[in-house]
């Protein structure tokens, strides 16, 4: 979408009626979905508006057939859930996207089999196994993943959410004109919403010819080809983040170890993060330092103490909270005081962060894309050999530099 002329911040550039959007509530079949609710729960959350699409989308009469139309097929969508699981692994590796979607897809085959077709099998004047395949679920999920909105949650104090509990997330949905704009980081627009209405506001003033451009939130270019199907270009994504397993944090510490009862402390502790956090666990790490500082000062501090520090901080079931000292935390973890750290938390930081970097891999022989940094950089810069690559392989390309990117930045603010 493009502005044909000067548009001023804060001027609402379109607005879409409730009564214009497509989920549960609105479909022509939503008193069904309605009376049979409790048999369409799933982890998603998703089912209700999935069978509502797999409805309209292959009705002559659907009252959004303007809409769903302009999606002839969903060729267009190329999220790697569509790629082949050797071009995942060989473009993907390190990124953390192959496991993403091998979960997803393991997860939507699930809810097909389960929830879905059962009930569409319940309800042959409405649905047809035959048309309403697993492969146009999973790639109205995708269609789903990338243009549908979700209402943000009303805002309640604590003392409200500790005695009613956390609230689900509100079920996507489907807003039609505000999914046609693109996103960027650096955007210079945002859907707001109101009880009769979604408003697409300007935020800061757009030049006549300048493309209008919404969030989609704080996306990492991994999060955006994983949903979207897209990167930002590495330079331009303010929120771009690499991952480092914790894991890699205790691969790191097994380094040190000199004795057979340094083993034993450094399983211990181990077994106590473990139960503090998730094996699968990782520090978010993004272009102005670790986004995860309180969790990898635990992780850190837990991992570097003595025998007995350690059998002290059994005894006293951990540490006090101290508001104060999450702010200092902060500003240690940052770029700026990432130098300034104890040796023993930057060595093992720096070790962990070299060890997600050798995750992508390096194969000389081209069959993984993966490895050098230098030679991701100079392909990246070289105009002409980048419009060379297809889109998969410039959108995997994006990914990786940008993750090996803050994790070298990382390595050289935290060497000896």
């Amino acid at each position: 979408m493009l502005a044909k002329d000067n548009i001023e911040e804060g001027e609402v550039l379109f607005t879409i009626p409730r009564s214009a959007l497509l989920h549960q509530g609105t479909t022509k079949i939503s008193a069904l979905l309605e009376k049979e609710r409790a048999s369409l729960e799933s982890p998603s959350g998703w089912v209700p508006l999935l069978l509502a699409l797999l409805y309209e989308y292959t009705s002559s009469q659907s009252h959004w057939k303007p809409y769903l139309s302009l999606w002839t097929d969903f060729k267009a969508l190329d999220h790697p859930m569509f790629w082949s699981k050797e071009e995942r692994d060989r473009l993907l590796r390190g990124t953390g996207i192959p496991e993403a979607v091998d979960t997803d897809l393991a997860n939507i085959q699930r809810e097909y089999t389960d929830v879905v077709l059962p009930f569409i099998t319940k309800h042959p004047d409405l649905w047809n196994p035959d048309t309403h395949t697993l492969e146009l679920y999973k790639q109205l999920v995708a269609f789903v993943m990338a243009y549908s909105f979700q209402e943000p949650q009303e805002e309640e104090d604590d003392e409200e959410e500790e005695e009613e509990g956390e609230k689900a997330a509100n079920p996507p949905m489907m807003v039609p004109m505000a999914d046609m704009l693109n996103h960027v980081s650096n955007h210079n627009a945002n859907l707001e919403f109101t009880p009769d209405s979604l408003k697409m506001v300007c935020v800061r003033p757009i030049h006549k010819g300048e493309e209008v451009f919404n969030t989609y939130g704080q996306m990492a270019n991994w999060q955006l080809l994983h949903m979207y199907g897209f990167t930002e270009p590495y330079q331009s994504n303010s929120n771009d983040t690499a991952d480092i397993p914790i894991t890699n944090l205790y691969k790191a510490a097994t380094q040190g170890i000199q004795s057979d009862s340094d083993r034993q402390l450094l399983d211990e502790q181990w077994e106590m993060l473990c139960e503090m956090m998730q094996e699968k666990a990782a520090f978010v790490f993004g272009k102005q330092g670790c986004l995860t500082d309180t969790e990898l000062h635990t992780v850190l501090k837990v991992l570097c103490m003595s025998k007995e520090e350690f059998a002290e901080f059994n005894d006293n079931e951990g540490w006090e909270e101290d508001e104060e000292e999450d702010e200092k935390i902060s500003l240690a973890f940052s770029n700026e005081g990432l130098p300034g750290l104890k040796a023993s938390w930057k060595g093992l930081i720096h070790e962990a962060a070299r060890l997600t970097v050798r995750s992508y891999g390096d194969d000389q022989e081209g069959k993984r894309e993966g490895g050098d940094v230098d030679r991701d950089k100079a392909l990246i810069e070289n105009m002409v050999a980048l419009a060379g690559l297809n889109s998969r392989r410039q959108n995997a390309l994006q990914v990786r530099y940008g993750q090996k990117s803050i994790l070298h930045r990382l390595m050289a603010l935290t060497q000896s």
